[in-house]
């Protein structure tokens, strides 16, 4: 089986770098502040309800969810925000990111774990592990369906 895999890479926080995989993501959005609908009652990182291609789409700084500071932290964020549309056994999520950054092809074998030490408890469960990079940095892999189907999402109503 082919180990090699595209990923889109961005980044997280100040520092780090994640990469989804490419066949979790359907789109990749410019979205503006306007036009997010807010909803009461949800997470914090729960921005709103975007209309996407005619459909209700939920909107999430992706950073604030695993624990990071708040996007809308940071003024520049708030003129235009990419989201990534990640999709998951007909679901759909999109994740706002500070800043897109290449498609990285990785080979799935050279993955390693992630282990309680290296991670927060608030990104370990949407994440499927970690590559370095050719200078040694973690490139974060997350789980676009363990973020689409996050018991954070049940607990609103």
């Amino acid at each position: 089986m082919e180990s090699q895999q595209k990923f889109l890479s961005f980044n997280l926080g100040i520092k780090d770098t994640a990469v989804i995989s490419l066949q979790n993501i359907t789109e990749v959005l410019q979205v503006s502040l306007v036009d997010i609908c807010g909803v009461p009652q949800m997470p914090s990182c729960v921005l709103g309800a975007y209309n996407w291609r005619g459909e209700m789409l939920w909107l999430v700084d992706l950073e604030e969810m695993l624990g990071y500071p708040p996007l809308s932290h940071n003024a520049n964020f708030l003129a235009k925000m990419m989201a990534i549309v990640l999709e998951d056994d007909g679901k759909c999520l999109g994740v706002l990111v500070r800043q897109m950054m290449d498609i990285e092809f990785l080979d799935n074998n050279q993955m390693k774990a992630p282990s309680a030490e290296l991670f927060s408890s608030s990104i370990s469960p949407f994440l499927q592990g970690y590559f370095l990079n050719c200078d040694e940095r973690m490139m974060f892999n997350l789980d676009a369906s363990a973020i689409i189907h996050s018991p954070l999402w049940n607990t609103h109503n």
